[in-house]
C-alpha cells in the first residue's frame, strides 16, 4: 500500500489555532502530513523560517504523522519531490476561495498527481489570521485565545510593544 502524503503549506508567521486545527484535521485524513513553511524573499516576516518551523514542531508534537519542513520554491515541485497526493489548504471565507482556487489550478497543471483539498475553518477561527494576531499583539492585546499556548510567550516577546 502506498503511503498517502499531504503537504500543508503556508507562511505560519506566526502559527495560530486556526492553522493547528487544519493540521490536526489533515493528520486524520492522511498517512503523513508535511507542514511546509514557505519562504518568499519578497515578503517581510516577523519570524525566520527556522523559528516558524520550531513553533510548528512544538505545537504539533502530539501528531506522530506530522513533520515540518521548509519550501523555498514552487509548491508543485516540492509536492512532486515528496511524492504528495494532496495539498491541504484552510479556507476562512469566500474571499480566500478565489485566490486558493487559482493556485489549485496552477498547481494541478504543474503537478497533476496532487489534488488540492480545501478544509473549511471552524466558525470560531473564521476571522483569525497571522496578520490579525500580529496586529493585536503589537498593541499589547491578549492573543492567548488565538495562538497555541506553547508559542504564546515567543510571539508576545517578538511582537508586543
Amino acid at each position: 500500500m502506498n503511503k498517502k502524503i499531504a503537504v500543508c503549506p503556508g507562511s505560519f508567521d506566526p502559527v495560530t489555532l486556526g492553522h493547528l486545527d487544519i493540521i490536526e484535521r489533515a493528520s486524520e485524513l492522511f498517512d503523513e502530513v508535511i507542514v511546509a513553511v514557505s519562504i518568499n524573499s519578497q515578503k517581510a516576516y516577523s519570524f525566520t523560517a527556522e523559528e516558524r518551523m520550531e513553533m510548528i514542531k512544538s505545537v504539533s508534537k502530539h501528531l506522530p504523522n506530522v513533520t515540518v519542513d521548509k519550501c523555498d520554491g514552487l509548491l508543485a515541485e516540492y509536492c512532486k519531490d515528496k511524492g504528495a497526493v494532496a495539498i491541504v489548504k484552510g479556507l476562512r471565507a469566500v474571499t480566500d476561495f478565489e485566490y486558493e482556487f487559482q493556485q489549485a489550478l496552477a498547481n494541478k497543471k504543474l503537478y497533476e498527481k496532487a489534488d488540492t483539498i480545501f478544509l473549511t475553518t471552524r466558525a470560531e477561527n473564521m476571522y483569525l489570521s497571522s496578520s490579525v494576531v500580529k496586529e493585536i499583539a503589537s498593541y499589547g492585546g491578549d492573543i492567548s485565545e488565538f495562538v497555541p499556548s506553547d508559542v504564546l510567550e515567543i510571539i508576545n516577546n517578538r511582537i508586543a510593544k
